[in-house]
């Protein structure tokens, strides 16, 4: 079988791999592979504190995956010869004031409805949890099984296992599916997945007769990367934090590089405007959770583009007898991985309804024959392959 995949982030290579090592041949189409989300996303992997009011059909899957994480990274490592920075790391989600104390207490209800464990800490319970803790934290959750990876290893160990495993990567754009020399099509392009609209067995960008069409749409997130200075000490667990009503989250690898993250606003495309106010923010609130945040130097800040959907939930499903949906996966891109690969593996397999019904990407409904997607679901815009979230 010959398999196209439009998109080389993380979810796009995950599938060309698996589908590689089943025997198919593939090309992944992509013209700046490692330029989207992927490689600026935090890395959390976190089916507790992850969970969303209104998202609840994606508990089980971003169960699935997170229990999958150990074993897919033993594995991606031995196939690429490259550490991925996978390890086992509890989440403390704390707040600093009464209004945010209270906000935690309600997601903690949503966390008990993970079946996962968790536990409620005192202030003093926190700041032993996690030393660093502001003296003005009023306690938290803990989420003692959550775990992180680091996603730019993760990205970099994908591509060279994908070569390794005879996966022909072509960096230019697609522009028409239906041009594709393949019996199989996997739209895994992230928020440029809302370019492309097609019927019947075919695909084409921008056709009048299209039937389909997804409706991804861009949300945009500055993420800070800091760095430990010599024997500076860094968290040790995955901080989220409340402050006055606004979350952030704090994400320690290794190394000693320090991840914060992220605010999310709907500006497109837009790189540049309100960069400024958005490093100022995200810093002025770690600081207020773990102060020596304030002591650490300043490496790099990086702007993504979460391809979000109406409903927050994933694309995983067959668009029509040859194409394939992989996209859509929003704040969860990094942790879904090994259930998105394994399900549209499946999928390539003839194995229908490999993937949760909940995330159907026809679920929304088709475009009549000559009408112009909904501007109002696909807002993504421009570029025809950026990669997919994280």
């Amino acid at each position: 079988m010959r398999i196209a995949i439009v998109g080389a982030g993380s979810i796009g290579l995950a599938v060309a791999w698996r589908a590689a090592q089943a025997g198919a041949e593939v090309v992944v189409h992509d013209p700046d592979p490692g330029s989207g989300a992927s490689r600026v996303a935090a890395g959390m992997i976190a089916p507790v504190t992850e969970a969303h009011y209104g998202e609840e059909a994606l508990g089980p899957f971003m169960a699935e995956s997170a229990d999958a994480w150990p074993g897919f990274a033993r594995e991606l490592e031995a196939a690429s010869g490259l550490q991925v920075g996978f390890r086992d790391v509890p989440t403390l989600v704390v707040g600093v004031e009464d209004g945010d104390r209270a906000e935690i207490e309600r997601q903690a209800e949503l966390y008990r409805f993970t079946a996962r464990n968790v536990e409620a800490l005192s202030p003093r319970a926190a700041r032993k949890v996690e030393p660093l803790l502001s003296h003005r934290v009023r306690g938290g959750v803990l989420a003692p099984e959550d775990r992180a990876v680091d996603p730019r290893a993760v990205h970099t160990a994908l591509l060279a296992a994908v070569e390794r495993a005879g996966v022909m990567l072509r960096c230019k754009g697609v522009d028409d599916l239906g041009a594709l020399d393949a019996d199989q099509v996997v739209i895994a392009a992230g928020c440029g997945s809302a370019e492309f609209i097609g019927a019947g067995g075919g695909a084409l960008r921008g056709a009048e007769s299209a039937l389909w069409t997804l409706p991804v749409r861009t949300v945009r997130g500055v993420v800070l990367r800091l760095r430990a200075v010599g024997a500076q000490p860094v968290p040790r667990t995955t901080v989220r934090g409340y402050v006055k009503g606004h979350s952030v989250y704090i994400v320690t690898r290794e190394n000693g590089e320090v991840v914060v993250g992220a605010t999310s606003d709907e500006r497109g495309f837009d790189r540049l405007t309100g960069t400024a106010g958005a490093v100022h923010d995200l810093l002025r609130r770690s600081i207020e959770l773990v102060p020596e945040i304030a002591e650490y130097h300043l490496e790099e800040v990086s702007v993504g583009f979460r391809p979000g959907t109406p409903d927050n939930l994933p694309l995983i499903g067959r668009l029509d007898e040859r194409t394939i949906a992989a996209t859509g996966h929003y704040r969860n891109g990094i942790a879904l991985i090994p259930a998105t690969a394994a399900a549209v593996a499946a999928l390539l397999g003839g194995e229908e309804g490999a993937a949760p019904a909940a995330f159907d990407p026809l679920r929304f409904g088709r475009t009549r024959a000559g009408a112009s997607p909904d501007p109002d679901l696909n807002a993504a815009g421009g570029a025809t392959t950026q990669e997919e979230d994280s």
